[in-house]
């Protein structure tokens, strides 16, 4: 079996997919995106399809190891993005090949049903507690928000104490059987989240998210060290040795993505390299259908996953949804909050390729939001 086509699409309302073609018939679908940038990213892909057409797609460690390694300049989000989606392609294409599950190709699934969590957002304590109220009634028994908005450089007493509000309106809603996650974004430096983490210690949240901007990981551990709530991070981190500094600061759960840290095969690899720091995994997905699929074959058989980000319906899925674009949505039914075991050969869904490739025809060109403080200089979003 060998290579004969890879193609990209631009689809609604942000992602970009990849389809690569074998001269057996067998098609395999990836995710390679990064948000606000997927037509740079659609350009990587072409250029690594170069290496790739001609060959056994069933070589995926080589491959990874020659898409990663085998141009001079490595990494950074646009090209370890481009890595992701053709890896997990890869991966499809090697289960529906050998008649199974991309996790039984990683030695089997350690669990029957991962458990999942949906973003609410809201800018107001009632807002938010609306939310939270209607994804406790769609069964979930984990959510995730946003701390705050814009936040001042020392955020004043006022915008701490909205941080609070805000959760505090979650928490009452979700009462002690269901949880959390609270994400900074990288809004807060690491003096105003040392303010603001053990003013949210009562409330018990599941984690702290991305208290600080990656670039600023030689601060982490202290900020871990002040904090009473388990922190976390990784959704802007691209391979394993970037794992290393959060890692040995005392994070407790990595959040790499499948869709920017290269793939099933690194992510993989980086939960191995948290388990030995005693770290759990829990995947950043706020983006289509592959990515989530590849995220849930990784998270079946993980023995330190801990939770799953999802994206059905979340406020950036305008116009267009996750379940748009897959055959049968059954796979991405949540029960009790959970996803059931995925057992389809490959990734375990039916990418709508007619659905795709209209999709295509429209495109997007969605970029996030740039914000900026009241003096008019540059605020972190």
């Amino acid at each position: 079996m060998k290579i004969e086509r890879v193609e990209t699409f631009l689809v609604p309302p942000r992602w970009l997919f990849c389809r690569v073609e074998t001269d057996e018939g067998v098609v395999g679908w990836g995710e390679p995106v990064v948000e606000g940038r997927a037509e740079v990213v659609r350009a990587a892909v072409e250029v690594l399809a170069g290496y790739l057409v001609g060959e056994d797609p069933l070589r995926i460690e080589h491959h990874w190891q020659v898409l990663t390694k085998g141009g001079f300049y490595r990494g950074g989000p646009v090209l370890s993005s481009a890595v992701a989606g053709l890896d997990q392609a890869l991966w499809d294409i090697a289960g529906q090949a050998y008649g199974a599950p991309v996790h039984a190709l990683l030695g089997g699934p350690v669990r029957d049903r991962v458990r999942v969590y949906s973003w609410v957002g809201g800018d107001e304590p009632g807002e938010v507690a609306a939310a939270v109220a209607a994804q406790v009634e769609a069964g979930f028994t984990a959510v995730k928000m946003n701390a705050s908005g814009r936040l001042s450089p020392l955020p004043t007493p006022a915008e701490i104490d909205d941080v609070v509000r805000r959760l505090a309106a979650a928490r009452e809603v979700l009462g002690d059987g269901r949880d959390v996650a609270v994400d900074f974004h990288g809004r807060a430096g690491a003096a105003a989240v040392r303010r603001i983490l053990p003013e949210l210690a009562a409330l018990r949240p599941l984690f702290a998210e991305e208290p600080l901007l990656p670039e600023q990981g030689h601060a982490l551990h202290d900020v871990v060290t002040c904090s009473p709530i388990p922190i976390a991070t990784g959704e802007r981190l691209y391979g394993r040795a970037e794992f290393l500094e959060p890692l040995r600061a005392g994070v407790a759960v990595v959040q790499p993505d499948l869709s920017h840290a290269g793939g099933v095969s690194e992510v993989r690899r980086i939960a191995a390299l948290a388990e030995t720091y005693g770290a759990l995994l829990a995947p950043h997905c706020p983006l289509g259908p592959i990515a989530l699929a590849a995220s849930a074959q990784v998270a079946f058989a993980t023995p330190n996953f801990l939770i799953q980000e999802q994206s059905v319906g979340i406020h950036y899925n305008e116009g267009a949804d996750l379940l748009d674009y897959v055959v049968d949505p059954e796979p991405f039914r949540f029960v009790d909050g959970h996803l059931r075991r995925m057992d389809a050969p490959g990734l375990g869904i039916t990418v709508d390729e007619k659905a795709v490739r209209r999709a295509d025809r429209t495109g997007h060109a969605w970029r996030n939001p740039v914000w900026h403080h009241d003096d008019g200089s540059f605020a972190e979003w």
